[in-house]
């Protein structure tokens, strides 16, 4: 059964490290199971972290504008020519580990049989995977237009400080229809000690569900070993001790 992880916030709060961070952890904890990073973000920030120029992405599908490593089959209806497409996009990371990129995402009232198809699509990619973890634009609505799949763990990324705390509460309400069923919270990320406590209050008093805190830093460990020890909180499979 997938497991699945959405990191949404608004930019420059640090989603891309984190979604990375939390890829190795996933490593780590479930060396051998599967993991799907899907960049949903419009700059590609994700794909770009990792050293990587695409500009093979699920757009590129629909648009008809990607080029294939190989001749396209003949033969194939439209689901399964949409099968075998994502195939040629998916980016191996590492061991056992893949990357998808999506780029641009039409509205769901789009009348374009080749969405719906797509949709249907990612889907059976997503179920593939033990985990799907997803780097996401400013909250679920953009996700949802690209796969309506449901989201077990959430995870708002916000900055300290009121005017943040307050943007992530309405990232929630905004969010919270795409994401029946699954958790919900917020890790307060980049957060300096002196002002860690009456943030922690700022998300208490908005109601919101703190997961944790990850204090101001540019060691990349720092960031993991914080993550970890957030990761028992999550609606998500534990590692069996």
């Amino acid at each position: 059964m997938t497991s699945t992880i959405a990191f949404i916030g608004k930019s420059g709060s640090g989603k891309t490290t984190l979604t990375r961070s939390f890829v190795r952890i996933l490593k780590e904890n479930f060396p051998q199971a599967t993991v799907l990073v899907v960049d949903n973000d419009l700059t590609l920030e994700l794909s770009d972290s990792f050293g990587i120029q695409t500009k093979n992405t699920i757009y590129g599908i629909k648009s008809g504008k990607h080029e294939y490593k190989t001749g396209i089959p003949e033969g194939m209806s439209k689901q399964e020519y949409l099968d075998w497409a994502l195939e040629d996009i998916i980016i191996s990371l590492d061991d056992n580990v893949d990357l998808i990129a999506s780029w641009f995402v039409t509205p769901k009232d789009c009348l374009c049989l080749v969405s719906k198809l797509m949709r249907d699509s990612l889907v059976k990619l997503i179920e593939r995977y033990d985990f799907v973890v997803f780097d996401c634009e400013y909250d679920l609505k953009y996700l949802n237009l690209l796969v309506d799949y449901p989201i077990d763990e959430t995870i708002i990324v916000s900055l300290g400080g009121k005017d943040n705390i307050a943007l992530s509460s309405k990232i929630a309400s905004s969010s919270k229809k795409h994401a029946t069923g699954g958790q919900m919270g917020v890790i307060l990320n980049k957060i300096k000690k002196e002002e860690l406590t009456k943030s922690a209050n700022l998300v208490s008093e908005l109601e919101l569900d703190l997961i944790g805190t990850i204090l101001e830093t540019d060691n990349t460990n720092d960031i993991i070993n914080s993550l970890k020890g957030l990761y028992s909180r999550l609606n998500l499979p534990q590692r069996n001790s």
